[in-house]
């Protein structure tokens, strides 16, 4: 290894560090009969939250349930029943012959089902708010609300283009590969697990054949002709720096929802994992929003 390439991991490893990991809840493999097994984490409702529904977690494209979701999920948890899976294709998810955003939100479904959940709520980021989006439309009786992050209705031509999407995937699982590449790791002072050598782990349990095909998918998604028969209260945040999902198309998704309050914050599209510190109030704001219209009596 040449000493500019130890130079330039290692400015990478200064430059590009993912979030302390906290003490994670224990997960297990659960069986969605009829359609295959998937890692689910499952928090439990907190004391005296047991009436309020529960949020499943979807996660981003080429990433994992707690990857995507791990800064925000003990404040999440400290106030609601938060369940996190491995989507299709997705860490240890469903492999299946084909990758369809249809059967990732009936997987969603289906996970309510095998815990014994009614209705919930459907929390997604960036592909996983593709997935929220067509549980909302496929299943509206078991939707209780949405919460939304770096969303929108479609991906096209231009700048929000799916490529974007994908590059942005294998950009940050090179980053995390490159900054455990860039010398010989020994425990950490605190005795803490490191968290890039956890995240490298989390990105390369997805190939990136398979992003590639999920990534296709995502190119053909379309929701603006049915959006507006979305009735279940949602919250959206809107990241305003995001490169991948322009801020047009994520504020034309409010506009188009019935019932959608937007919460921005100015941050890219990686910040629900490298800017949780402005990202985790708004998603809790976003929940507190869903959650109190979607119990509320009367008209929402």
């Amino acid at each position: 290894m040449s000493r500019l390439a130890d130079l330039g991991w290692g400015l990478t490893g200064r430059l590009v560090q993912v979030p302390p990991v906290p003490d994670l809840p224990d997960g297990r493999i659960v069986d969605l009969p009829g359609r295959g097994h998937t890692f689910v984490v499952d928090t439990g409702a907190p004391r005296g939250r047991e009436d309020v529904p529960p949020l499943i977690l979807l996660h981003a494209l080429g990433c994992t349930g707690l990857l995507t979701w791990y800064p925000s999920l003990p404040a999440l948890a400290a106030r609601y029943r938060v369940l996190t899976l491995d989507q299709r294709w997705h860490g240890r998810g469903i492999r299946s012959p084909h990758f369809r955003l249809e059967d990732c939100a009936d997987d969603a479904v289906a996970l309510a089902d095998a815990l014994g959940i009614g209705r919930f709520v459907a929390v997604g980021y960036s592909m996983g708010s593709l997935v929220a989006q067509v549980v909302a439309i496929r299943h509206p009786g078991r939707v209780a609300g949405m919460v939304l992050g770096a969303s929108t209705m479609r991906f096209g031509h231009g700048r929000a283009d799916p490529l974007a999407l994908r590059v942005l995937a294998l950009r940050v699982r090179a980053m995390a590969e490159r900054r455990l590449r860039g010398g010989p790791f020994g425990p950490p002072p605190d005795g803490r697990a490191d968290p890039n050598r956890w995240a490298l782990a989390q990105f390369r349990s997805t190939s990136p054949a398979e992003i590639a095909g999920a990534t296709a998918v995502l190119a053909q998604f379309d929701s603006s002709r049915w959006a507006r028969r979305v009735t279940a209260p949602t919250g959206v945040v809107i990241t305003r720096r995001d490169h991948a999902v322009p801020i047009a198309q994520q504020r034309a998704l409010v506009r188009t929802l019935k019932h959608a309050t937007a919460f921005e914050i100015d941050a890219g599209h990686a910040a629900v994992v490298l800017d949780a510190a402005k990202f985790t109030p708004a998603l809790l704001a976003a929940c507190a929003s869903v959650t109190l219209r979607s119990t509320a009596p009367g008209p929402r």
